[in-house]
């Protein structure tokens, strides 16, 4: 008779443990859409980013290759520099948001895009030799120029606020279903060694 209680307590036991960890399971897995949208185009934007930063490479070659105009391949070094800052403000990198709290805001970095898309858009090569290089100048810059006009209506907006209170919002539910799984296989152990104890007392 006590075997048998003992063993209901137990099919309690795992039943509970494995309805707290499908509860666990399902806090984790369920993601904000918004913080989805948000990486996916941030994902777009870093990827245009380096095509501008290719662009500007190829161009600054060709520059001081050709020994036509020095100063347009000094210019494309700039833009290559500004386009990388760019590219590590999309990575949302901790340690270059700390010197650079600018760029977490939306609006400011919609005008650096701007402001990188206008450099890479500014001297193009009309003598018909470099068509194809001056093709991918348009594309890459019309791309990055639409990125940071959504970027500077977004943060005007207070879109870009609302990301980092969902973000915080969510790092602050992942350590919770962390602190509630560290809680749930603590109590599983002592639950184990009780029962251990039991069986020995038996």
């Amino acid at each position: 008779m006590g075997r048998n209680g003992e063993g209901e307590s137990v099919a309690r036991t795992s039943s509970s443990s494995g309805n707290s960890n499908s509860n666990n399971t399902m806090l984790r897995t369920r993601r904000d859409p918004f913080l989805i949208v948000c990486k996916g185009f941030s994902v777009i934007t870093a990827l245009t980013a380096i095509l501008c930063i290719a662009v500007n490479v190829l161009s600054a070659i060709r520059s001081f290759k050709d020994g036509s105009d020095i100063f347009d391949g000094i210019f494309r070094c700039y833009a290559v520099l500004i386009t990388c800052f760019v590219v590590l403000a999309e990575t949302e990198w901790k340690f270059v948001m700390k010197f650079w709290k600018v760029l977490e805001y939306w609006a400011a970095r919609g005008m650096l895009q701007i402001f990188v898309a206008v450099m890479t858009r500014a001297f193009p090569d009309y003598s018909g030799v470099q068509e194809q290089l001056v093709l991918l100048q348009n594309i890459s810059s019309y791309m990055l120029l639409a990125c940071g006009v959504v970027y500077l209506v977004s943060g005007l907006l207070c879109i870009g606020h609302l990301k980092r209170v969902r973000q915080q919002e969510a790092i602050t539910r992942d350590q919770a279903v962390k602190d509630l799984e560290e809680l749930e296989r603590r109590r599983e152990e002592l639950e184990q060694l009780l029962l251990v104890e039991r069986v020995e007392r038996v």
